[in-house]
C-alpha cells in the first residue's frame, strides 16, 4: 500500500484520470490518503477523512512512507480556522491556506510536513465543539459561490458545505448528501429540530440530492447558487428572493 498527503491548498479529485473529467471533491492541505493505482499522470486515491475515491494529478501531492503516514495521522488534530491566510516555510516562501486545512504537528504557531517547517500566523482549532458553534461556523461560508465538488470558501457544493462545517467542529460526515442522510437520528417534525441539525431534500425520482443546516426560527443555510439563508417549512426550502419552494424536504437528521 502507498500513501500520500496534500501539500498545496486544494487539489481536484476527479471521477476519471483526465483534466476534463468531473471534479467530484477536493483534497485540502494536510489531508492524507491511500493510493491504489498509478499511471504516468494520475493516481487513484481513497481519502482518509471520508473514504472518498477518485483521481488526482500525480504532481499534486507528497508521497509518504508508511511510518510517516502513521505518524502524521497521529498528530493531525489541528485545523486552520481562518477563511484565507498565508503560511511560510524556512525560505519565507508564501503559500495560501483556506478554512479547514490540516496542520500536522501543530505547536506554538508552527507545524511541519515531513522535514519542512511552516509558520502559521492565524487562529487554529482542535477537538469537538458544542452544537451551537455549528451555526457560527456555517455563517463563515455565507456567499461562497457554488462549485460542484468544492470544499473551500472559494467554491463549495451543498454536501461539501455541511461536511466542512461539521469537520471544523470535530465531527465527520460523509462526502455526498445521500451518504450523509444515512448518518444520525431521524427527526419527525421541524419543531423537534435544533440549530445545527441537517435537512435533506430529494428530487422527483426520490433521490436525495441536497442538504442544508437548520437554523433557528424555521430558517436554513444551504448552497443554492451560493451559500445563502432561506425559509424552511414542512414542504421544503422557500426561497426568500423568488418567493417559491426550490427543494422538497425528505428527512431531517440530528448528528450530534
Amino acid at each position: 500500500m502507498k500513501f500520500g498527503i496534500c501539500n498545496i491548498n486544494s487539489v481536484a479529485i476527479r471521477k476519471e484520470p483526465s483534466n476534463t473529467s468531473e471534479m467530484v471533491s477536493q483534497l485540502l492541505f494536510g489531508e492524507t490518503f491511500k493510493i491504489s493505482e498509478f499511471n504516468k499522470k494520475w493516481i487513484k486515491i481513497l481519502t482518509d477523512f471520508d473514504n472518498y475515491e477518485g483521481w488526482v494529478l500525480a504532481n499534486q501531492f507528497l508521497k509518504l512512507e508508511e511510518n510517516q503516514y502513521i505518524d502524521i495521522n497521529a498528530n493531525n488534530s489541528y485545523l486552520s480556522n481562518e477563511l484565507v491566510t498565508f503560511i511560510s516555510n524556512q525560505n519565507t516562501n508564501l503559500q495560501t491556506l483556506t478554512l479547514g486545512s490540516t496542520l500536522p504537528f501543530y505547536k506554538n504557531s508552527s507545524f511541519k510536513l515531513l522535514e519542512e517547517k511552516f509558520e502559521y500566523d492565524g487562529e487554529s482549532l482542535s477537538g469537538k465543539s458544542i452544537k451551537s458553534n455549528l451555526v457560527r461556523t456555517a455563517h463563515l461560508y455565507l456567499n461562497t459561490p457554488f462549485l460542484w465538488g468544492g470544499r473551500t470558501p472559494f467554491g463549495i457544493d451543498c454536501s461539501g458545505f455541511t461536511q466542512m462545517v461539521y469537520k471544523l467542529n470535530g465531527y465527520s460526515l460523509f462526502r455526498d448528501a445521500y451518504q450523509q442522510a444515512n448518518q444520525g437520528e431521524v427527526l419527525s417534525f421541524i419543531e423537534e429540530s435544533e440549530a445545527g441539525d441537517l435537512a435533506f431534500f430529494d428530487n422527483e425520482e426520490g433521490e436525495i440530492n441536497h442538504v442544508g443546516i437548520i437554523l433557528a426560527n424555521n430558517h436554513i443555510i444551504h448552497c443554492y447558487g451560493k451559500i445563502r439563508i432561506d425559509r424552511l417549512d414542512q414542504s421544503g426550502i422557500y426561497n426568500i428572493d423568488t418567493k417559491r419552494h426550490t427543494h422538497k424536504l425528505r428527512v431531517m437528521k440530528q448528528i450530534f
